[in-house]
């Protein structure tokens, strides 16, 4: 039975603002049951363990997957009590799924777990995808050769124009498109809030919010061919 981790951020301000920030909810809730209703098992962990921070601004209660997650007790509690990172191991998982918010590019780029597990995964066969901010934790993912998981990859992640939208441009530490450039990338952007899933051999990657169910079902589909 194939397996996938979703990994949320532990880091909760908005650089040296006083806005809160954290993970965004539908970068967990959609990817989490275009995945779960495939007969896919999911697990949750953040990076540092404990409450996993949601952003406020990632509240919406017309959404109907966030609305169902939120009323599971069973799901709200692997938030409230995450397991860390570095608890898991990396061989239970054919799958690792980095979810976006304005957190990870704070607590995912230098993370030694992020590095670790999601390329101990790719190197025996799995998948490793991310969404939104999320591709944030591919910029420094090295494989045993020392080569770049994105070194030549078409990938995509929230585009400079979407951070300029949510005018958070002179906030975030870097900005995440360029970073993917310069890490070897082929950078593929749509216009702002437009869905946009990339999917290049086992590297899946959506640009924003807009994408995350469509990165959920490509890494369903990818998993259960591996297992077919």
């Amino acid at each position: 039975m194939a397996k996938a981790l979703i990994v949320l951020t532990s880091h909760a301000h908005m650089g040296d603002t006083n806005e809160t920030t954290g993970f965004w909810l539908s970068e967990l809730t959609h990817p989490y049951y275009a995945i779960a209703k495939r007969g896919i098992n999911v697990d949750i962990v953040s990076i540092q363990g404990g409450e996993a921070p949601i952003d406020p601004r990632s509240w919406d209660e017309e959404d109907k997957d966030n609305a169902r997650f939120m009323a599971t007790p069973e799901l709200t509690q692997t938030l409230k009590a995450s397991k860390s990172l570095d608890e898991i191991n990396a061989s239970d998982y054919q799958a690792i799924v980095f979810a976006g918010g304005h957190g990870t590019m704070w607590d995912f780029p230098d993370d030694p777990d992020v590095q670790d597990k999601a390329a101990e995964i790719y190197e025996e066969g799995g998948i490793v995808a991310a969404i939104c901010h999320g591709p944030a934790a591919l910029i420094n993912i090295q494989l045993s050769d020392e080569s770049f998981l994105i070194d030549g990859k078409r990938v995509t992640g929230f585009s400079n124009a979407e951070e300029e939208a949510v005018q958070l441009s002179n906030v975030v530490p870097f900005s995440l498109q360029d970073e993917l450039m310069i890490r070897g990338a082929h950078y593929v952007e749509k216009p702002v809030w437009t869905a946009n899933v990339i999917i290049d051999g086992r590297i899946v990657t959506g640009q924003n919010p807009q994408s995350a169910a469509g990165v959920g079902e490509a890494v369903s589909d990818l998993l259960l061919e591996w297992f077919t």
